[in-house]
């Protein structure tokens, strides 16, 4: 099973993703991989951060002022190339070795700066894993577009009307 949710920012994509998570972990299903949040302060939204669900490593995915030499951009932030493959593409390849479904939040621009994440993300979609991913909802990337046009994969609109729902039925789906 491949779900890939998809809606504009801040309509609880990842919030879906932990509660779907939640759900499976309940009747030991053993899920692992990425989940992307903010980092936040009084000022507003800094940067992203991801953690891998196994382990609960912390990384810093971007960041407004938290520079690397050589690291790319993505509008204001400055990408961690070091922390998505240290932390973002071992997760996800150790959930492929390790649990029954992977996650990762999320599949956008900034992940999709590392050629490791990449190939991470690839090597998820070739195994025979279930499969849980939020996609950037106006990504052009290669490997974007491959998994919408790609018909063993099913992509998810989230919105104000579904959002609620959708955990659960993800969650009995993938226990079937």
């Amino acid at each position: 099973m491949r779900i890939f949710l998809t809606g504009p920012p801040g309509i609880g994509k990842t919030t879906v993703i932990r509660e779907i998570e939640r759900e499976l972990r309940i009747h030991d299903i053993r899920v692992g991989g990425i989940i992307s949040t903010e980092i936040r302060d009084s000022r507003g939204r800094l940067g992203f951060q991801l953690e891998d669900i196994s382990t609960h490593k912390i990384g810093t995915l971007a960041h407004v002022s938290e520079r690397q030499d050589g690291a790319p951009t993505v509008g204001k932030y400055h990408v961690n190339l070091f922390d998505i493959e240290r932390i973002g593409a071992l997760a996800i390849r150790g959930a492929v070795d390790n649990a029954d479904v992977v996650i990762i939040d999320e599949i956008g621009p900034m992940e999709l700066t590392s050629r490791e994440f990449i190939l991470a993300v690839k090597f998820a979609l070739d195994s025979q894993k279930s499969l849980i991913a939020t996609l950037h909802r106006k990504s052009t990337h290669p490997l974007v577009n491959a998994i919408r046009s790609n018909p063993n994969c099913q992509t998810l609109e989230v919105n104000m009307q579904n959002r609620d729902n959708i955990p659960s039925e993800i969650a009995a789906s993938l226990m079937r």
